[in-house]
């Protein structure tokens, strides 16, 4: 079994930045492809950024030039360090990861306003 557990979320104005951790622990035996979705009240769940186990990254439109996912592959640990935060990227932000199943975390509130 994989454990995700995430940290780093809160209150920030617009204009302000983030940076979100999920640290991955139980059956870790190898470096496995992570990544964040977010889901705001009413809306799908969408992905915000992924990173492939070589340190490919893939982001959604809406996030590109501000986010920016990285990891640590020593502590298994994947970070998303959000940048000019917006209104619109408040949302419940979940990290994965992705070994023969999808594995998630309990979910970050991130809540932009001023």
């Amino acid at each position: 079994q994989v454990q995700l557990v995430e940290s780093g979320g809160g209150l920030v104005q617009p204009g302000g930045s983030l940076r979100l951790s999920c640290a991955a622990s139980g059956s870790i035996f190898s470096i496995y492809p992570m990544g964040w979705y977010r889901q705001a009240p009413g809306k799908q769940r969408e992905l915000v950024a992924a990173i492939t186990s070589a340190g490919r990254t893939n982001y959604a439109d809406s996030v590109k030039g501000r986010f920016t996912i990285s990891r640590d592959n020593a502590k298994n640990t994947v970070y998303l360090q959000m940048n000019s935060l917006k209104p619109e990227d408040t949302a419940v932000y979940s990290c994965y990861l992705d070994h023969f199943r999808i594995y998630w975390g309990q979910g970050t509130q991130v809540t932009v306003s001023s």
